[in-house]
């Protein structure tokens, strides 16, 4: 079923492009939407509030591309992923959620109790060996993986769940573009009948962010 009715996605639902509302509707209708889309197109914060309303614990699967070593830096895993989860936090503030009340970390003792946590952020690089079952699974900045790296997430995932995946195929960070894992992916599940891929195309930052993104090399 598509996005309820009478739910006002956390005040979005009124303002959503066709796009975007298709967008949405597919979080609902579909184990897995993958989209494929610019900056600024809202992708990363329409996901995050389907979630909350989906109601299920949310695992927000991001790559540390810069940093490979990740595993050898000294540190708990949660103090190694905060740099990389800016674009959870900002979904998460626009919700109107308090990252730290909600964001699963193991020194959050209080909000552990009280059964505050919901959002469970990963880095693919602890994947290997778990199984991801009856939540919600957003794998951002997609572009970024391998296809091994995308491979082994996704196969850890149980058919209870549902997955959303975000990237930009014109935005890819690794030092072999060529091995980005998105775009074959895209083309993998285009036909599957549990799968829909979207793309959106209007940056809602202004102008300064659409024109430089308008810049090709």
């Amino acid at each position: 079923m598509p996005l309820p009715k009478n739910n006002l996605l956390f005040g979005f639902e009124p303002k959503l492009t066709d796009e975007q509302r298709e967008y949405v509707d597919s979080i609902f209708d579909n184990q897995l939407t993958i989209v494929n889309a610019k900056s600024g197109t809202g992708k990363t914060t329409l996901a995050v509030a389907c979630a909350k309303i989906i109601g299920k614990p949310l695992i927000y699967v991001f790559s540390p591309v810069q940093e490979k070593a990740m595993g050898f830096r000294p540190g708990t895993q949660q103090a190694k992923e905060k740099e990389y989860l800016q674009p959870l936090i900002d979904a998460l503030l626009k919700i109107n959620e308090v990252p730290a009340r909600v964001l699963f970390d193991e020194e959050n003792v209080d909000a552990l109790k009280a059964g505050h946590i919901w959002v469970y952020p990963k880095s693919h690089i602890f994947a290997r060996g778990t199984n991801i079952e009856d939540c919600t699974v957003i794998i951002d900045e997609c572009q970024n993986y391998t296809r091994n790296e995308l491979k082994k997430l996704l196969t850890r995932i149980h058919d209870n769940c549902t997955v959303i995946m975000i990237g930009h195929d014109g935005q890819v960070d690794l030092d072999k573009p060529e091995k980005s894992g998105f775009a074959p992916y895209i083309e993998h599940f285009r036909d599957e009948p549990y799968a829909k891929v979207l793309e959106l195309h209007v940056n809602f930052r202004g102008k300064l962010a659409r024109h430089a993104d308008e810049l090709k090399w």
